[in-house]
């Protein structure tokens, strides 16, 4: 008879109120820990990569930035560490230096064979990248404060488009 009651009684705490409650609040806590995680890991990767850019700027660039405005006094003006959006304004075997716009840096795109280079639906080779090039870079930060590009994306200049917008609009 024991062990009839006993089942009895697990069926019953099963189906009661209060232990769905507490399960869809354990699945609520499990499900907004992984949201909080993934946003500091993105906070986390957005910081790192500003710190290893300002680290290696003159590595990179051959000077220091100058003045305190440069970044890390709001979380906003760090850097976008996945890419950049810009003019090429140096062109190297292995890698371009890109003006960005949002960020107004300057941002070192390193090429490897993997980097798809891309104007409009044509392939094109780094040789073509041609200085005063708007480009659209997507890639992976790295340690040094680089971007390794895995697409680029050459793209008419924002001054472009308004002209273009113009002339239909009239």
């Amino acid at each position: 008879m024991k062990k009839e009651e006993l089942i009895l009684g697990v069926k019953k705490i099963l189906k009661s109120k209060v232990f769905k409650a507490v399960i869809y609040l354990l699945g609520f806590i499990i499900v907004a820990s992984f949201i909080f995680r993934a946003g500091v890991y993105a906070g986390l990767e957005k910081a790192s990569f500003g710190r290893d850019w300002g680290d290696n700027y003159s590595k990179n660039f051959g000077m220091m930035p100058r003045g305190p405005k440069m970044m890390m006094d709001n979380f906003d003006n760090l850097p976008n560490p996945h890419g950049a959006i810009g003019r090429i304004i140096k062109n190297n075997e292995s890698s371009v230096v890109v003006l960005d716009d949002k960020d107004k840096i300057e941002k070192v795109i390193l090429i490897n064979d993997n980097t798809e280079i891309r104007k409009m639906r044509e392939s094109i080779s780094i040789g073509d990248l041609e200085i005063d090039t708007f480009i659209v870079v997507i890639g992976q930060p790295n340690s040094d404060g680089q971007i390794e590009a895995k697409l680029i994306r050459v793209m008419p200049s924002p001054d472009d488009m308004d002209s273009i917008k113009n002339k239909f609009n009239r």
